[in-house]
């Protein structure tokens, strides 16, 4: 039996789900700040350990911390849940600086336990199958991709006071996980350089937060990325928007709509781009699989941590994975800040 504390009762609360509806699993503690909602979460689940402070909750007999917080926290607290030797599950972003980034690979190296970032969004049906595609060479060598994550969240920026939350101060870049993470699945790659310009605060000035950003990575392979984040816009529905150019084809999603456009020039006759319907979710997923919000995903991601921990192996989304994901888009802010001029990613194995 895998024992589970769950840190983070808003976002924690789907992983939560996620994780008591698979087989061997306890969630046995939760965690949150918010007296009021850590004692529903109890009833309802029937977890009789709830704490409100962290250092509580690492200190419980657990295998494994899931760790749904608010960004600013995710580092401090997967190294503290590492240095007690649990396996951590943390939301995105994993960090928010180069040398949080750093002092977790370094916790992430010595500890007994398994770090996976919960990238959900590489658990899409659409992205596995887009996976599967290019690895077979179906649009030929990846030559260039991008992707969008637009999602107005101006309502998220104040709390029930009035007092500026944590998204005020996130530059939109840095939490480009949802984006990069996904292409550099399929593509297998990894960025070397970052250059990034945003838009300023003209939205929200009241708040300061920057509109909108965006970062143009190059990758070991050649390949050119190109990622757009935006989280004070007027703009409605949110979508998230990705794209693939190779040397025989590309492949897009259509904005708005869950299916994939296709063009292979291996098939001679076709004169325009096709339409495949690929959802999010998975067509033979197990009843209960949407349950973290999110298609089917958070269930096929949690399920590949648990047999990670299980089989004792690395989790496809380990420090590594993580980090390629998530340092682009710090090193894209910072480039931002310098007028736009490049800067070099740190490859994280370079930090034994």
């Amino acid at each position: 039996m895998i024992r589970v504390g769950v840190a983070g009762l808003r976002r924690g609360l789907s992983l939560l789900n996620t994780f008591a509806m698979h087989a061997g699993v306890e969630v046995v503690a939760a965690c949150d700040t918010d007296a009021a909602l850590l004692e529903r979460a109890g009833k309802e689940m029937g977890i009789a350990n709830l704490y409100q402070e962290y250092e509580d909750l690492v200190r419980h007999d657990l295998d494994c911390i899931v760790i749904g917080t608010p960004m600013p926290q995710h580092a401090a607290q997967a190294i503290a849940a590492l240095e007690a030797g649990r396996h951590v599950f943390s939301e995105v972003p994993a960090v928010a600086s180069l040398a949080e980034a750093e002092a977790l690979v370094r916790a992430a190296r010595k500890a007994r336990g398994k770090y996976m970032l919960a990238e959900n969004c590489c658990y899409w049906a659409f992205i596995q199958s887009w996976r599967q595609s290019v690895s077979e060479g179906a649009i030929g060598k990846v030559i260039y991709a991008e992707a969008e994550y637009i999602h107005d969240c101006r309502g998220l920026m104040r709390d029930a006071t009035g007092n500026p939350t944590w998204r005020t101060r996130l530059p939109p870049i840095q939490y480009c996980t949802h984006s990069l993470g996904p292409l550099l699945l399929i593509t297998g790659d990894r960025c070397l350089t970052a250059t990034g310009m945003h838009t300023g605060s003209n939205v929200a000035p009241d708040l300061g937060v920057i509109d909108m950003e965006v970062g143009l990575f190059k990758g070991e392979t050649g390949a050119v990325y190109k990622i757009l984040c935006g989280f004070s816009l007027v703009r409605e529905p949110s979508f998230h928007y990705y794209t693939l150019y190779g040397t025989h084809g590309c492949l897009e999603r259509a904005r708005g709509e869950d299916k994939t456009l296709a063009y292979f020039d291996s098939v001679p006759h076709l004169r325009g781009m096709i339409s495949y319907p690929l959802s999010i979710s998975h067509p033979r997923a197990p009843a209960g699989a949407t349950v973290g919000g999110h298609g089917t995903c958070e269930y096929y991601m949690v399920t590949d941590f648990l047999e990670a921990i299980r089989e004792d192996r690395n989790p496809p989304i380990d420090i590594d994975f993580a980090m390629d994901m998530t340092l682009p888009g710090i090193c894209a802010h910072l480039s931002a800040e310098q007028g736009g001029q490049p800067v070099p990613v740190p490859n994280s194995r370079d930090w034994v």
